[in-house]
């Protein structure tokens, strides 16, 4: 008896460094994809290709590190046989890193178009919108990280109602584009690719949003109540092959 009594903070302490780890390694992935977010705006409003080629490339930390996140979170799972909570502590890790490397991929998208878009003649007054919206939900990427380190639920669904404006601007910006078809059929080609990078970042605050709801559940042991916010009006769904 003496000795599993001993045993059991040894233990708690292995699982706490373990799990330190593993956020360590979230946080790095959030940095990497908040940088890779901006980058993507930044390189669109410059019509960058060298920037955009390096936000594509950089796309393969953000993997590596969903990988390890996974690998570890793996063999806490079978080493430690967490208790309830720990474990949802374990599983919330896993989905915010899954979210992470989708949000990556969305902006590796954007790099894609930017290069086609550096070819044709910009469309006036689009790239604003688009980096706002970019802006938003990097602000927000930003919050919900902040969030889960400091197990902040309330923060959590600050970001979570947030993604309504995204859902605002996405809708005012597939209007824009719809006018500025209408008005010139030369720019059907450039906004079509532009829309789907203003899809992309849309779908980008449906992750962040995603992770929010991470974080609520890892702090309160339950989902939001109310379906999460949603008011893109559009019927487009599923850009580039990505959920």
């Amino acid at each position: 008896m003496e000795t599993h009594m001993t045993q059991e903070p040894h233990i708690a302490r292995v699982f706490d460094r373990d799990l330190e780890a593993v956020q360590a390694i979230i946080m790095k992935m959030g940095g990497l994809v908040e940088d890779a977010i901006l980058g993507a705006s930044e390189a669109l409003t410059a019509r960058d290709e060298e920037l955009a080629a390096k936000v594509r490339k950089n796309d393969a930390q953000i993997d590596a590190l969903e990988d390890q996140v996974n690998t570890e979170a793996a063999r806490v799972l079978a080493l430690r046989a967490p208790a309830a909570g720990d474990l949802r502590t374990v599983l919330t890790v896993m989905k915010i890193s899954a979210n992470l490397e989708r949000i990556g991929d969305y902006a590796k998208n954007m790099g894609k178009r930017t290069g086609v878009l550096a070819q044709m003649p910009a469309v006036d007054g689009t790239d604003g919108s688009l980096r706002r919206m970019a802006k938003a939900v990097q602000l927000m990427l930003k919050d919900v990280l902040d969030a889960y380190i400091s197990r902040d639920a309330e923060l959590a669904e600050d970001v979570r109602q947030r993604d309504r404006e995204v859902d605002q601007m996405y809708n005012a910006i597939f209007r824009e584009y719809l006018t500025h078809m209408l008005e010139d059929p030369r720019n059907i080609t450039p906004c079509m690719h532009l829309h789907f990078i203003a899809k992309n970042i849309e779908r980008m605050g449906d992750h962040v949003t995603s992770i929010a709801e991470q974080v609520i559940y890892l702090v309160t042991g339950e989902f939001p109540d109310e379906d999460r916010p949603k008011e893109d009006s559009t019927s487009f769904a599923g850009v580039d092959g990505t959920p």
